[in-house]
């Protein structure tokens, strides 16, 4: 794991799903800031810095969920991957659906990883472990 605080953006409409993220990322060994965007549009906000988001940092991690008001996360997904300054910053789709069509609509726009939510915390715990144990470990980071 990286030594320095990594930067996560959890974009996710669904406050009990922001609130097993939450208590994952409150309960882990390594340094981090965690933002959460709560539908599509602020994401694209934080991301692209608009409004009172200027000062945001960039993310080391996106976790992006699909289906969301506002502004989907498909539509998220392509504007980070036509991006220069965020298409290398890995996007993992964190969502509930299985459909087919998402999943290779999510890979087809570039996403890093493609993971359905599991609906308890001890499984959710692993696959937010698992996740950004092999991002954070194996991307390098910009200083």
């Amino acid at each position: 794991m990286p030594e320095r605080l990594i930067n996560i953006l959890a974009v996710e409409d669904n406050p009990a799903d922001r609130a097993l993220l939450a208590r994952f990322f409150k309960e882990c060994s390594f340094k981090h800031r965690l933002t959460f965007a709560r539908d599509g549009e602020e994401a694209t906000d934080i991301l692209f810095r608009r409004g009172n988001w200027g000062q945001a940092p960039r993310p080391d991690l996106v976790l992006l969920d699909l289906n969301m008001p506002k502004k989907d996360g498909r539509d998220v997904l392509r504007e980070i991957k036509a991006d220069p300054s965020l298409r290398k910053v890995p996007v993992v789709v964190l969502t509930t659906s299985s459909n087919e069509v998402d999943v290779n609509g999510a890979y087809d726009f570039h996403a890093n990883s493609y993971i359905q939510k599991p609906r308890e915390f001890e499984g959710f715990q692993a696959v937010i472990s698992m996740i950004t144990q092999y991002w954070l470990s194996t991307v390098e980071l910009p200083q």
